[in-house]
């Protein structure tokens, strides 16, 4: 009797291995299944955050005033969530300590939470403009929309409309807006994802992916649209204002053959070492490039939200590297890293993959670029876990 049990629980043992497997496999198979299990697997990571070398560097973050008023934010929020209906509220609203900030794919196939662009109506949209206008500088809304815009010259040139388009954009909030309480915000969708913490008058956006393929949208229902240009021409300028000496601690290849961006999706906790020339190292001038540069990312952010920030940067930048991979010539392409204890900046030049071959060498028309608040501080976690102790005690 014994021995028939055993092998009926082997049996059952194997059966239940065998059905896990199928299901696995079922799940790669659907649309969108492989990044699900990379979503798993990042998820299963309790968040650290990135960090040079796998440890957190303490002190760097700290719940405080700045004297810069998050009311516009707060008021759009508001605005935006009471003109949605009950079933479109409950797609967009999650607790502020959700998993549902780190569940963000720069992919198109990745499949998403919130409501979606194509779901709203006009006046909706335009309540979700509003939230941007409040929270983003003229600049940073001009280049949010105009990445979906060219989202839809994808779609036309691809034809390919089912799986491109100008309004495959998500709106997810975390969190009930509050002037007191910790909430936020997120946009998902391709190549363009923000996250935007907000704690009283502090703000943390970062995670940020922005970019596109194409980049330059030269025929279509939005010719004339284009991104990215300064960021990539004021770090050239920049790496070109470098000494010999200089650029032989910068430029850590002057080969570029692939892709290098190591803080997309699923990378909430990657180590990332420091590379390149300290800006230390620098001259005035050449340090006035180098924020200039940052400035490109960090002006993303409304008016004095953008200056906090970039004082917060300004203070770390006698430590802050800048790694460069590719050439200097006008028509090349390459990689950057600017890397300091409160933000991490990867600007790409990446292969194509829906207007070329996989495989193909690296072009300027497919972009992608990334910003972090390395140290534990992305989605502004490390203000939440503050403010939650505190709370708490």
């Amino acid at each position: 009797m014994r021995r028939d049990l055993l092998i009926r629980a082997s049996f059952l043992y194997l059966f239940a291995l065998i059905i896990a497997d199928v299901s696995v496999m079922a799940q790669a198979r659907r649309p969108g299944g492989r990044w699900l299990e990379r979503e798993r697997q990042g998820l299963a990571q309790p968040f650290k955050g990135v960090t040079m070398d796998g440890k957190v560097v303490p002190g760097l973050f700290e719940i405080r005033a700045t004297g810069v008023s998050t009311e516009p934010m707060l008021k759009a929020a508001k605005a935006f969530l009471n003109g949605l209906d009950k079933a479109q509220r409950g797609k967009a609203t999650f607790p502020i300590d959700s998993n549902e900030w780190r569940k963000w794919g720069n992919v198109h196939a990745y499949p998403r939470d919130g409501v979606s662009f194509e779901n709203l109506n006009e006046k909706q949209r335009e309540l979700a403009y509003d939230l941007f206008k409040a929270s983003l500088s003229a600049k940073g809304v001009q280049k949010t929309l105009n990445i979906m815009k060219l989202n839809e010259t994808l779609a036309e040139l691809t034809g390919r409309h089912s799986e491109y388009s100008r309004w495959m954009y998500y709106l997810s909030f975390m969190g009930e807006p509050s002037s007191t309480k910790p909430w936020g915000w997120q946009l998902d969708g391709h190549h363009c994802i923000i996250n935007y913490f907000v704690l009283g008058d502090q703000v943390v956006m970062a995670p940020v992916f922005v970019g596109s393929e194409p980049v330059h949208a030269k025929s279509g229902k939005y010719q004339g649209t284009i991104i990215m240009q300064e960021a990539q021409d004021k770090a050239l300028a920049f790496v070109r204002s470098l000494s010999k000496a200089q650029q032989a601690k910068a430029i850590l290849s002057r080969e570029k053959t692939g892709n290098h961006n190591q803080l997309e999706m699923f990378h909430d906790n990657e180590v990332v070492p420091y590379a390149g020339i300290k800006a230390g190292e620098l001259s005035y001038k050449q340090k006035e490039l180098l924020i200039g540069v940052i400035g490109e990312f960090v002006g993303t952010l409304k008016g004095d939200h953008a200056r906090v920030k970039m004082d917060e940067v300004k203070k770390h930048l006698d430590d802050t590297r800048f790694a460069w991979i590719g050439g200097t010539s006008d028509d090349s392409v390459f990689y950057y890293r600017i890397h300091s204890p409160v933000i991490i900046i990867e600007f790409d030049h990446q292969r194509p993959i829906a207007l070329g071959g996989r495989g193909s060498p690296p072009t300027r028309d497919h972009i992608h670029a990334v910003i972090r608040t390395p140290n534990g501080n992305d989605y502004g976690k490390d203000l939440l876990r503050q403010h939650l102790a505190k709370e708490h005690r």
